[in-house]
């Protein structure tokens, strides 16, 4: 090879190298180029991975505030509520220990009158044995004096002594029994009012007293003329189909109903309100809605009656009972509701039961029941009375429950305690003031009559007619009464309002006779 051909390759071969070297440069840098743009990408993906994260757990930190306050309020509320649990359980409790202490006391207090009693007992048989062995003294002294003086025999004498002492022995058991009596009649008295006070605190109720009449509001004055209809169609209907008296005058807006029946008075007030609602008002739709609304109501009045069972939680009454006790919804008694009273009778009866350890059973259901004949009195012929005692014994009452129903007017003789207890109820929950009402002017006019009554007697000043005429007070003149004809006087204005005057209940009668003594100091 010659030294021009070998230069070229020379050359070839150091540009070869070069090119290589710059190459392998360019690569070597774009590498660490690379690797430097990886480098920032990771630090940046870790970054915003920090960030994410620290985000993360601040929203994680603040729910679990939120969760901590959330349960710390429901745990707030829970325990607030078990606290006022805990203090109206206190307070239930507390309650119960004041009336087991007053128990105790009351129960001690009896151990301490039995005490007494014993212990008077014990000295009256000390005094009687006392007395015997005196009497054997004396009988023996007198048998050796009659037979000296007398010349009676042992057995004469025996019997006169006998005689003797059975007189005084008499008479001696004549007064302690008398106080005994006496003791035992206050004692009862006693009890007997406590047990009515507490059957009475307990069952407090409120009276209203419903009146003859219902109000039908109207949405305006035209709805009048169409009630009334043409040539008075429409009211006339309505009347005959629920004979019920509607009273058109000059109230605005308003209609007037009028009726002794509450039962037909409130069906007549539902489908008249019905009829302004639905606005087509003409005798043969009238009619339609009215035979609608009689259907509805049977369906009210089982529900009125098995409401008032549920709450007197008494079971097991015949369905056609059931009927009859919800008609008494409907049904009133000088003003006062029929099925109220009874309800009333039926927690006064139980309670007082209760107090007596009889019948509670018995007492509640006779007193929910009895005045279950006032549902048919105006249907059948007869006093609620028997006829409440027909139907209970139609459809099986226990006669237990029979008798105490019968006997609340006084018409039997009652045999049980229930039946007194029943009685002694529907009193009570018809005398008290307000639970009944009457006419006005017929109750005025039996104030006056009570008063009248009272000044025609002789010594009476003057007399005053009270507690909407449960009670009278009579002023006497003390120097033509005296103490003694105080009594007297009472019991005879008693007698007289009961065999001259009506009333509902029992009218107290007092006589006040006062003694004035005046002096000057000068």
């Amino acid at each position: 090879m010659n030294e021009e051909t070998f230069l070229p390759v020379i050359v070839g071969l150091l540009v070869a190298i070069i090119g290589l070297q710059i190459y392998y440069f360019l690569v070597r840098r774009t590498a660490r180029k690379q690797v430097a743009e990886a480098e920032a990408r990771a630090a940046k993906i870790a970054e915003d991975a920090k960030r994410e994260r620290d985000d993360r757990l601040r929203e994680a930190e603040l729910q679990a505030k939120e969760k901590l306050l959330q349960a710390r309020s429901e745990f707030e509320k829970v325990s607030r509520k078990r606290r006022d649990e805990l203090e109206t359980f206190e307070r239930r409790l507390a309650q119960k220990e004041d009336n087991l202490d007053k128990r105790s006391e009351e129960q001690t207090r009896r151990e301490q009158e039995v005490g007494r009693l014993e212990r008077a007992l014990a000295t009256t048989e000390k005094d009687l044995q006392k007395r015997e062995e005196e009497v054997t003294r004396l009988l023996q002294e007198e048998q050796r004096k009659l037979e000296q003086l007398a010349g009676l025999t042992g057995q004469q004498a025996k019997e006169e002594l006998i005689r003797v002492m059975e007189n005084e022995a008499r008479n001696d058991a004549a007064h302690l029994v008398k106080r005994i009596e006496d003791e035992a009649r206050e004692q009862a008295t006693r009890h007997a009012q406590r047990i009515i006070a507490n059957a009475i605190q307990r069952n407090a109720s409120d009276f209203v007293s419903e009146t003859t009449v219902s109000v039908v509001l109207l949405p305006n004055d035209e709805m009048k003329g169409r009630i009334i209809g043409r040539e008075g169609r429409n009211i006339r209907a309505l009347e005959m189909a629920t004979g019920i008296d509607l009273i058109v005058d000059d109230t605005p807006e308003a209609v007037i109903l009028s009726g002794f029946d509450p039962f037909r008075r409130e069906i007549a007030r539902v489908a008249l309100e019905r009829l302004i609602s639905d606005g087509r008002i003409h005798p043969a739709r009238i009619e339609e809605v009215v035979e609608k609304t009689k259907t509805e109501f049977e369906n009210r009045v089982r529900q009125e009656g098995e409401a008032a069972l549920l709450e007197l939680n008494i079971p097991d009454l015949h369905p056609e009972l059931i009927k009859l006790l919800g008609r008494l919804r409907f049904r009133t008694s000088y003003g006062q509701n029929v099925l109220k009273h009874s309800k009333e009778v039926a927690y006064l009866a139980a309670t007082m039961a209760a107090e007596l350890k009889v019948d509670v059973h018995i007492a509640k259901r006779a007193g929910l029941l009895h005045d279950i004949g006032k549902a048919v009195d105006r249907e059948m012929e007869g006093s609620h009375l028997e006829l409440g005692i027909d139907l209970l014994r139609k459809y099986g009452e226990n006669e237990k429950v029979v008798h105490a129903m019968a006997c609340h007017h006084g018409d039997y003789d009652p045999e049980t305690v229930e039946a007194v207890l029943v009685t002694a109820s529907d009193a009570l929950s018809a005398a008290r003031p307000g639970a009944r009402r009457e006419i006005l002017e017929s109750y005025i006019k039996r104030l006056e009559k009570l008063e009248e009554m009272a000044n025609g007697f002789k010594g009476v000043q003057k007399s005053f007619a009270i507690q909407a005429g449960r009670e009278v007070r009579v002023i006497v003149d003390s120097k033509k009464i005296a103490d003694e004809d105080a009594i007297w006087l009472s019991k005879n204005i008693a007698k007289k309002v009961e065999s001259e005057l009506t009333y509902p209940g029992e009218i107290k009668v007092t006589v006040i006779r006062e003694t004035r003594s005046i002096e000057y100091a000068r």
